[in-house]
């Protein structure tokens, strides 16, 4: 008889939390210590019980990671762009994880340059990422970032292009963003606070001193604001930007004076945003100013930029969400939202053309992507749908004419998109809002209520997921699998409103969308409860944790990444990295109607005695964003409390951070323990 595998049980050592009389049990608060061995010991025993749950797995898993990377064109590189006289470039070798920057003087036939290898930087580290780099004005020297450990702690150097020499400033622990002055010689940079990791300051550093020698340029006192420096596209400006939720700031200094004073653009108004573009001797300011829920476009002289000056150019719209733009000499662009859609409007100054590109999906997403140069006609911008891989365009607005630089490829040979059916359709929630899922599946496919169904949504911070075309996802589609995003409210995919709708003391319909959604793909029989499954991670993984207590019985599999679980504690604790710039998000708990609006649907704490479907949780130790203790403690407890033999695993990166794994091909092997953990629920590995 094969005895069973038993899963790991964690030591119950209760603390209480007390909070407006109310006293909360946590019985695993212990866990929140990542230099305790008992911590280190019990997050080991977790991932040696998912390696042994899933060893008949692992031949598939390498069949999946080698399937996946396949169809990955190894020998890749980037369309190149030309800035300040430089074509750069960003390629892949075979066989090699990390990317090579290079470019190539005047002519995309001089010789290269290779500026950085990450393949020789990332040599003997667990984990390596290139957290920035800026080339100074003068193209000789390159300030760039590294992180090593995976908490977006970085360190910044100094490269000497023309040496290939790393000179001796070093600065440690910080963000990683630098910027240039136009001295080539004065590098402004961003640090945090070493335990809530806040971005807060910004300082001034001089090649050829120390670190300890940097002045400080700004403090952001608000502890619910971080900052951060960046330099405008004409090179004229440098700009500080204080941002929260729901309020901005920016200070502005001509890069050609790096010892001047920052200067208020305007000073900042709670609830309301803005962002600037500097062309000529104007700013043009996107902002949601005098109740513009959609925002809108202003104008105003560089020399006067307080809100008082600021003359309308495109006015608000309450069908229209207007996203960003791009100023040309001739052409303004405007990337817009509509009915959940990305559209991009072209705007000829004199007004002799307007038009929208054509788009002909309803499943896709388009963007515009690097344009550094305002003395053109060409807009780059990239597309991709479901079922069509990206690709990245060069358009010229004069003339209408469309130049596809790149189309990604899938190589293997047996990708054909005429193969893939793509489609839009709406659910109706409980309050009768309408809700669009994307969809992609194989044209056979029936539905009979028997295929396997992939459902994946975010619903946070007013990000929208746009439907995309992804290689990897063909591993499932390609196996009977349909793939869906829910557009839930949180996100701002049908505008601003989407995303008041679902924040703050109206998060639940975040969670009764993605619910709704599902019920709604069960009952037009494009799956069943015995073959859905959902997906999401961090503010997605929180969704995962609320579903997973509301409506189990609709789901066969999880799949929660980085999941932010423990809501209350989390928010309660302003040393953890974050969580005070997050009030806006989801309230201050330290106000009692908050509090309770957070308590009625934390993860952590509606864990109930009833049956769970099967779990796949993951996390990494050095995680930022979301701690690795609250996935470990809500696995711990969900042991505890669930009445099911339905399998949950706790999958914890030893070495890596929110991000997972660093290199592309290591995150291809999370991904096929993704796949295989559905795939092996359905028995399917063909």
């Amino acid at each position: 008889m094969i005895e069973k595998i038993q899963p790991p049980v964690a030591k119950i050592i209760p603390t209480e939390l007390e909070k407006f009389g109310e006293v909360r049990i946590d019985n695993y608060f212990w866990l929140n210590d990542r230099e305790n061995p008992e911590v280190i010991d019990y997050l080991n025993k977790e991932n040696d019980y998912y390696q042994q749950m899933t060893a008949h797995t692992q031949d598939f898993q390498a069949a999946l990671f080698e399937e996946m990377k396949a169809r990955i064109k190894e020998q890749d590189e980037s369309v190149p762009y030309l800035y300040n006289g430089y074509y750069y470039i960003t390629r892949f070798e075979t066989a090699k994880n990390y990317p090579i920057y290079s470019r190539k003087k005047g002519s995309l036939t001089a010789p290269e340059e290779i500026l950085f290898d990450c393949n020789v930087l990332a040599e003997g580290q667990p984990y390596f990422k290139l957290g920035g780099m800026a080339i100074s004005p003068d193209n000789t020297l390159a300030v760039f970032s590294t992180d090593v450990i995976g908490r977006r702690i970085y360190n910044i150097q100094v490269k000497n292009l023309e040496t290939g020499e790393v000179l001796e400033d070093k600065i440690d622990k910080v963000t990683g963003s630098a910027v240039w002055a136009n001295d080539n010689k004065t590098i402004f940079y961003s640090s945090q606070d070493e335990v809530t990791l806040r971005s807060d300051k910004i300082f001034k550093h001089k090649l050829g001193t120390k670190q300890e020698d940097d002045v400080l340029v700004y403090f952001e006192k608000d502890d619910t604001f971080s900052v951060d420096i960046s330099k405008s596209k004409s090179r004229k400006y440098l700009t500080i930007e204080s941002g929260s939720t729901l309020t901005t700031e920016y200070r502005i200094l001509k890069a050609d004076n790096p010892d001047g004073k920052f200067k208020i653009f305007q000073k900042r108004k709670r609830g309301v945003e803005y962002s600037i573009n500097h062309y000529k001797d104007s700013f043009y300011i996107l902002t949601n100013k005098d109740d513009a829920e959609n925002f809108k476009l202003m104008k105003t002289h560089e020399d006067t930029t307080s809100a008082e000056n600021w003359v309308e150019i495109i006015g608000h719209r309450e069908d229209v969400l207007l996203e960003d733009i791009e100023i040309f000499a001739n052409y303004l662009v405007l990337e817009e939202r509509t009915g959940g859609l990305n559209k991009i409007r072209i705007m000829s100054w004199d007004g002799s053309q307007e038009y929208y590109l054509p788009f002909g999906s309803e499943t896709y997403t388009a963007y515009t992507s690097t344009n550094v140069d305002f003395e053109t006609e060409i807009l780059r911008y990239s597309y991709q749908s479901m079922a069509t891989p990206s690709s990245v365009i060069d358009f010229n607005m004069r003339t209408k004419e469309k130049d596809v630089k790149k189309e990604q490829e899938v190589l293997g040979g047996k990708f054909d998109k005429n193969n893939y059916t793509e489609k839009r359709v709406w659910a109706t929630a409980k309050d009768g809002t309408k809700i669009p899922i994307s969809m992609v599946y194989r044209k056979e496919l029936k539905k009979d209520g028997k295929n396997p169904l992939l459902l994946y949504a975010y619903g946070s911070y007013g990000h929208s997921m746009d439907a995309h075309f992804s290689s990897t996802r063909l591993s499932l589609l390609d196996r009977g699998f349909i793939y869906a995003i829910a557009h839930i409210r949180g996100g701002e995919d049908l505008g601003r409103q989407w995303y008041e709708d679902g924040k703050l003391l109206q998060k639940k319909n975040t969670f009764t969308d993605f619910i709704d959604c599902s019920r709604y793909l069960i009952d037009r029989k494009y799956t069943s409860a015995a073959h859905l499954y959902a997906e999401g991670g961090s503010a997605g993984g929180l969704l995962m944790g609320v579903i997973i207590n509301e409506a189990p019985e609709l789901y066969n599999g999880v799949i929660a990444q980085v999941p932010f679980v423990d809501v209350i504690t989390t928010m309660l604790d302003d040393t953890i990295p974050l969580t005070t710039g997050e009030y806006d998000e989801w309230g201050n708990p330290n106000v009692k109607k908050y509090y309770q609006y957070m308590r009625s649907y934390s993860p952590y704490d509606n864990v109930k005695k009833q049956q769970y479907p099967n779990m796949y949780v993951s996390t990494g130790l050095h995680d930022s964003q979301v701690q690795y203790w609250e996935p470990a403690k809500w696995v711990a407890k969900l042991r505890e409390y669930k009445t099911d033999d339905a399998v949950l695993y706790l999958d914890t990166n030893m070495d890596a951070g929110h991000g997972g794994a660093s290199g592309r091909f290591e995150a291809l092997k999370e991904l096929a323990k993704e796949f295989s953990f559905l795939l092996d629920l359905e028995k399917i590995k063909k």
